[in-house]
């Protein structure tokens, strides 16, 4: 599995080139498996994998287990470690590790668990090393983590909760498990880096020295010149994946990663190596000439605009770094060694100057000096404070109440007693007028005080919104880029307004508050109204949305591809990856193609299809990556 690891909570981007390790684009073994096997197999496999088919001796090997956690109320993993032990580890060698170690979670929220991580000693002959592992020592690495997923973590109150089936998820680095197989010392030092090394070194002055693979004071005896030779080795690897995968680089989102990741190897390799500007880019021909485009083509067939984007980047980037460094280079040379940039110098270099505060903090922990970094996020939060109340309020607005969202725990609670929701307006040949339905409430769900989901009875709406699950609605739930259907409710001669409509795990929930003191209780009859023209107007919407996609395939040609889409009342928006920008040629004639097909009035068919022969219909168009139903609805204009 191709992989970027370079933003959110598991970010590796400070690390890379510091030491001889961490990446930001690498490859990944994994294995997975959905309520099936479980701890047992899961280790009793790995063991198996390592040592009997790839030949490593198990007794360099250390496995850790989560120690538990008190503020968690959770106990120590002592099954995974009693599992390990007899899977024919010594005791010494499985050894206790801390939550930040040893409990995986993607985020403040959702699926988690204890996970034990498999460590090898790259040496040997050496002894006990227990006390070198997580201790960041380079020869004592982790090579595999098996993750075993069994809670759920409530995003507001932060409570666990056990899920209704147990998971594993592992992942094993492929380059790790590369330097170990070939005795190499670290990941640059094997062939999946070489020739990148050396093409860098052919873009630099003449008699630029070649990579000598030093580390820390060394390596800053010699201007960090190592470091910078494998960040940039590792950063186009992974600019050069993302942009063949449809990454697109940007001020916003993924795309400012890549951007992030392009200007820090762009800035070692101009100051720091002393290249031109401009030499990132013919990196990324090396890179499909080698292996690498063998196992993945998209490399060789994405070149051109590959290089394109990378150069188009590089020449932005250029005026920035020539301002940011003088600046910079300035206010740390006014410090003293250790001193401190101060955090409204660092957010100015960011704010008006474009230098990224990555970069700032690199090249002032290059110089012995620190920048501070609450005093910059205190100068950020000044400037986006009133922006980010003005957004709120906008959306607060619009919306009125926070949807009710269900975890799985509500869903598979849910699923012990219910049938999933009946959603009669989106089944085969529904006519565009069926917007309204009549059905039972079968589960109220409303958030306390605390901020817990709960499930109720009953419940007086002057308490606050509540989520109401039918068993039959008329209302479309928010999906493929179309809004959510607003709408009401008449629950016993009483009106509830339908806010916002999401589905979960099949059972459709109905965000509804009240303008006066209405109590609904469970098993009562109700009759759903839906907004007949919003709704219309979210279909023309969504429908131009596909006009839009065809004209710019047609205009653009293949490397077009959809990323997303927001079809709401009044407008549209959509998302799509593309080289470059839209020259006007280009906007002109993709307006002139969907006016064509708003002229020409073609009807609108619809229709459930199965999913492997929807797959197979002429032109059709699907996101990369969503998952779909089957049967999967499909919508053909014309």
């Amino acid at each position: 599995q191709k992989c970027i690891r370079a933003g959110g909570k598991h970010n590796d981007l400070e690390d890379v080139g510091l030491d001889t390790y961490h990446h930001t684009f690498f490859e990944m073994l994994g294995s997975w498996s959905f309520g099936d096997y479980f701890k047992k197999d899961a280790i009793a496999w790995a063991r198996e994998l390592l040592v009997d088919v790839y030949g490593l001796d198990s007794d360099r090997i250390y496995a850790t287990y989560f120690e538990g956690s008190a503020d968690d109320g959770l106990e120590p993993d002592l099954e995974a470690r009693d599992l390990w032990i007899a899977a024919g580890f010594s005791p010494e060698k499985v050894l206790p590790g801390s939550k930040a170690d040893n409990f995986w979670e993607m985020g403040d929220a959702g699926p988690c668990g204890p996970c034990t991580e498999l460590h090898y000693d790259a040496l040997g002959g050496r002894g006990d090393v227990g006390a070198l592992v997580n201790a960041d020592d380079p020869t004592v690495i982790e090579i595999w983590n098996l993750v075993f997923i069994q809670f759920n973590r409530d995003g507001r109150t932060g409570a666990l909760s056990t899920l209704p089936a147990k998971h594993v998820d592992t992942g094993l680095g492929l380059e790790r498990l590369v330097a170990i197989l070939n005795a190499k010392p670290s990941n640059y030092d094997t062939d999946a880096f070489g020739f990148l090394f050396e093409a860098t070194r052919e873009l630099l002055p003449e008699g630029a020295a070649a990579y000598g693979g030093k580390l820390g004071a060394e390596d800053e005896a010699q201007n960090f010149r190592d470091t910078a030779y494998r960040a940039i080795a590792d950063h186009v690897r992974c600019l050069c994946f993302a942009l063949a995968d449809g990454a697109t680089i940007s001020n916003e989102g993924r795309g400012y990663v890549l951007r992030r990741i392009l200007r820090r190897a762009v800035r070692y390799g101009v100051s720091t190596l002393g290249a031109e500007p401009g030499f990132f880019a013919k990196l990324a021909p090396a890179l499909a000439a080698s292996p690498y485009g063998d196992a993945y083509p998209e490399l060789r067939a994405e070149l051109p605009k590959i290089v394109a984007a990378l150069e188009d980047e590089e020449t932005t980037f250029a005026k920035t770094l020539d301002r940011g460094m003088s600046y910079l280079d300035e206010a740390l040379f006014a410090l003293p060694k250790n001193g401190e940039l101060a955090g409204d110098d660092a957010f100015f270099l960011y704010d008006s100057l474009g230098f990224p505060a990555d970069l700032t903090a690199l090249v002032a922990r290059e110089s012995g000096r620190t920048v501070d970094e609450a005093g910059f996020e205190a100068a950020m939060a000044r400037q986006v404070q009133m922006s980010r109340e003005d957004r709120a309020a906008k959306a607060a607005a619009a919306r009125g109440v926070s949807a009710i969202a269900l975890g799985a725990a509500e869903t598979a609670s849910l699923a012990e007693e219910l049938a999933a929701t009946v959603e009669v307006g989106v089944a085969d040949a529904v006519p565009d007028d069926a917007v309204s339905a009549s059905g039972l409430v079968k589960a109220l769900f409303v958030v306390d005080d605390a901020g817990a989901m709960r499930r109720v009875d009953r419940h007086d709406f002057r308490d606050g919104p509540a989520g109401i699950v039918l068993d039959r609605t008329p209302f479309y739930a928010e999906a493929g880029g179309q809004a959510a259907d607003v709408g009401s409710l008449d629950v016993g001669g009483a009106s509830l307004e339908v806010r916002d409509v999401q589905s979960y795990a099949g059972y459709v929930v109905h965000t509804c508050v009240a303008e006066t003191g209405v109590v609904v209780e469970t098993g009562a009859p109700a009759t759903a109204a839906v907004d007949a023209d919003a709704r219309r107007k979210c279909s023309i919407n969504h429908s131009m949305t596909h006009a839009l996609n065809w004209a710019l395939k047609t205009r653009l040609g293949d490397g077009v591809a959809q990323r997303g889409s927001d079809n709401q009342p009044d407008r549209l928006r959509f998302d799509f990856s593309h080289g470059a920008a839209l020259s006007l040629d280009d906007l002109e004639e993709t307006e002139r193609l969907v006016n064509g097909v708003i002229a020409s009035s073609r009807p609108v068919q619809r229709k459930l299809v199965p999913l492997d022969e929807a797959r197979g219909i002429p032109a059709l168009r699907a996101v990369f990556g969503e998952a779909y139903p089957d049967p999967v609805r499909v919508v053909a204009v014309n």
